[in-house]
């Protein structure tokens, strides 16, 4: 018998645009990583936001999976920030995938 196995993609949330006052101090072009499910990564020596941060992390679950071609958040991919003075928006890009035991996931 084979093990179940789960494929993820792995996703690169990157700033694509700061249309107003960059109070965080974020650039475009910064970002971070979710691989493996659930493994946040940051490059050394960079910070996100955790404001910023915050308003993407309800959608990275479901643009983890493959979802049907109809559906808005298969198509969309732009999160913007809370802070209405920074008018920060990010990216959420696909960047790969993963395969997972589902006997290790919760």
């Amino acid at each position: 018998m084979t093990e179940p196995v789960t494929e993820l993609y792995n996703l690169r949330v990157t700033v694509d645009e700061v249309q107003g006052r960059p109070v965080c101090g974020l650039a475009v072009g910064d970002f971070f990583e979710l691989v493996n499910s659930n493994e946040l990564r940051i490059p050394e020596g960079k910070h996100f936001c955790v404001y910023a941060l915050q308003s993407v992390l309800p959608l990275l679950p479901a643009k983890q999976r493959q979802l049907p071609d109809g559906d808005w958040l298969e198509r969309d991919n732009l999160v913007a920030c809370p802070d209405p003075e920074e008018r920060l928006i990010m990216r959420i890009e696909r960047t790969g995938r993963c395969r997972l035991s589902t006997e290790d996931l919760t």
